[in-house]
C-alpha cells in the first residue's frame, strides 16, 4: 500500500471542504479518511463516540438476567436486563484490577442468562444492575468503601425496541434526534418484533465503506444486477430532504411488481414471505424504506419485516457486522415459519455477499497509488449527506444545506 498521510488536521480540513460542495459538484472523500489509523482514532472520538450507536434489540434480552456482550470502539460492554426489568448497558471492566469480566479468554458466552456477574480474576461479584455484591479479603484496605466499586453504567436509551449507547455521554437525547425517524417507522411497531435471522460478517473494510454502500441504491445496476435491480431499479430510487440525524431513501418496486402486490392486498391474498405487518398502507408495501440513522444505524422496512444491521467499527480498515431480520410474533406462529426462515436466509445471504464483495474491492482500490477522487451521481445523494454529517461533527456543527 502506498503511504497515506496521518496528518489528522489536514484530513479533517479536506473532509470539511469536500462536504461543503453542492451535490452537483460532489466528490468522494480523501483516501486517508478510510486508511489512516490516526484519523480513525480522531473520528472514533469526535464522530462515533459522540453519537448514538445501536447495540441490541430488546428481544435479544427478553428475561431478567439475559445479557448480550459486545465490544464497541475498544469498550467492553454488556447489555443486560436487570432484576427490575430495566435494560442497562454496563462496562465489563472490573473496578478492582481492570479485568474484562466476560472476555473471550474466559470462554464466556456472548449471549446467555445469569443471576449475577463474577470477575474470574479475584472473584468480585456484581449484581445485574452493576452494583458490587462481594469482594473478599478487602478488610485491611484502609478507607475502602464497599459501595464505591461498581461496574460503570454507560449512557443508554431505548428507542422503538432498540438499545442505543452514547459513549462520551454528551449527545442530545436520541428521542429528540430520531423523532421524525420514529414517526416514519411507527407502523412496524418494532418494539414488539423479534430477531429471527442473524448473519455475521468479519469485514476488511472501513465502516464508512459499509454505510455509504448501504444507503445508496445506484449500485443496484452493478452489484445487484441479477437480484435487487430486477425488482427495484436504481434509476427509480430517491432520497427525502436532508435531516440532521438520519437519511430516508425510497426504493420503489417496478410497476409490474407493485401491481401484483396491490392486486393481492385488494383480494386479501397471502404473498410470499412472512406474515405481513398488520394494517400497513399499501403504498408502504410496494417499496423498501431504506434508513441510515447517523452515524451507523442501518435499518430497512419491508411489507413483512424489518432489517437491522449492527455495525462495530474496529480500525481504519476493519469492522464487524451483524445483519438481522426482525418479524412479528404472529409471523413466528405461522405454520410455514421454518420453511420461510430457510428461504429468506438464503435470499438475504445472496445479496449481502454481493455487497461484501464490492465493499472489499473498494477498500482494496483505496490502497492503490492510482486511486482518484471520484464524482458522485445524483443517485448517490445519501453519500453526500453522510459526508456532511461527519464534517459537521469534525467542526462541531452541522452545516446548512449547500447551495446548488
Amino acid at each position: 500500500m502506498t503511504a497515506v498521510s496521518d496528518n489528522v488536521e489536514a484530513i479533517c480540513a479536506d473532509i470539511i471542504a469536500t462536504a461543503a460542495r453542492p451535490l452537483a459538484r460532489s466528490q468522494t472523500l480523501p483516501r486517508a479518511a478510510y486508511l489512516s489509523e490516526a484519523y480513525f482514532a480522531h473520528e472514533a472520538e469526535t464522530v462515533l463516540s459522540a453519537s448514538w450507536i445501536c447495540v441490541a434489540h430488546t428481544s435479544q434480552i427478553p428475561e431478567i438476567g439475559s445479557y448480550l456482550a459486545l465490544d464497541l470502539l475498544d469498550e467492553p460492554l454488556v447489555v443486560v436486563r436487570g432484576n427490575d426489568g430495566v435494560v442497562r448497558v454496563l462496562s465489563r471492566v472490573c473496578p478492582h484490577r481492570a479485568a474484562d469480566i466476560l472476555h473471550d479468554c474466559f470462554k464466556n458466552p456472548e449471549h446467555s442468562v445469569t443471576k449475577r456477574f463474577q470477575c474470574p480474576y479475584h472473584a468480585w461479584v456484581f449484581s445485574l444492575e452493576g452494583k458490587k455484591l462481594a469482594s473478599m479479603h478487602m478488610e485491611k484496605a484502609e478507607g475502602f468503601d464497599e459501595g464505591e466499586w461498581n461496574l460503570t453504567e454507560i449512557r443508554a436509551e431505548m428507542w422503538h425496541g432498540f438499545v442505543f449507547v452514547n459513549l462520551d455521554g454528551k449527545a442530545s437525547p436520541l428521542a429528540e434526534q430520531y423523532a421524525a425517524f420514529g414517526d416514519s417507522i411507527a407502523p412496524w411497531n418494532t418494539a414488539e418484533m423479534e430477531v429471527a435471522i442473524t448473519l455475521e460478517w468479519e469485514c476488511d473494510f472501513n465502516w464508512k465503506v459499509m454505510v455509504e454502500n448501504w444507503i445508496e441504491s445506484y449500485h443496484h445496476m452493478g452489484a445487484h444486477l441479477q437480484t435487487l435491480q430486477v425488482t427495484m431499479p436504481a434509476r427509480s430510487t430517491w432520497t427525502e430532504a436532508e435531516q440532521p440525524s438520519f437519511i430516508h431513501c425510497h426504493l420503489p418496486f417496478r410497476p409490474v411488481n407493485a401491481g401484483e402486490i396491490r392486486d393481492a392486498v385488494a383480494a386479501g391474498q397471502e404473498l410470499p414471505g412472512f406474515t405481513a405487518i398488520p394494517e400497513l398502507p399499501v403504498e408502504r408495501q410496494v417499496e423498501w424504506g431504506l434508513y441510515l440513522g447517523h452515524p451507523c444505524f442501518m435499518f430497512l422496512t419491508m411489507r413483512d419485516r424489518v432489517l437491522w444491521y449492527r455495525l462495530q467499527p474496529i480500525s481504519a480498515e476493519r469492522c464487524k457486522l451483524l445483519t438481522m431480520t426482525l418479524v412479528t410474533k404472529e409471523a413466528r406462529r405461522a405454520p410455514d415459519y421454518e420453511a420461510t426462515i430457510s428461504a429468506e436466509t438464503e435470499m438475504l445471504a445472496a445479496f449481502h455477499l454481493e455487497d461484501m464483495a464490492v465493499n472489499t474491492a473498494v477498500q482494496a482500490g483505496l490502497r492503490s497509488k492510482h486511486v482518484v477522487r471520484g464524482r458522485l451521481s445524483h443517485l448517490e445523494e445519501p453519500v453526500w449527506m453522510i459526508q456532511r454529517f461527519i464534517a459537521g461533527h469534525l467542526q462541531d456543527s452541522f452545516t446548512q444545506q449547500a447551495a446548488e
